[in-house]
């Protein structure tokens, strides 16, 4: 079961396809938001570590490690370049203008 906590940052505080890391309970987290939707995931590389946010969203809408240019679908965490790797993402809910993520606990 997750958990809901809102954001310090609102919906429209967000920059379009600009990858964001933020702190949720006290767990680093990234936040991209793409079409109005807000998408939520890991502040890591399951690869190597590097910082998500410190990579970009490259043509295809698919964030971009800053290391080794692995590509995750930011909506799954689905590994789009063909390394294996998944990116952890959580539940995202719009309320309004307010951003609630979810943690398992």
């Amino acid at each position: 079961m997750h958990t809901f906590y809102r954001l310090e940052v609102s919906l429209t505080q967000l920059e379009e396809l600009k990858p964001t890391e933020t702190i949720v309970n006290g767990k680093k987290i990234g936040l991209l938001k793409k079409a109005g939707n807000v998408h939520a995931f890991a502040a890591l590389c399951p690869h190597a570590g590097a910082p998500m946010c410190d990579g970009w969203v490259d043509g295809m809408g698919r964030l971009v490690c800053p290391l080794h240019k692995y590509r995750f679908d930011p909506a799954n965490g689905r590994n789009t370049s063909g390394e294996g790797y998944k990116l952890f993402t959580y539940p995202v809910e719009i309320r309004g203008d307010e951003v609630y993520v979810g943690l398992l606990g």
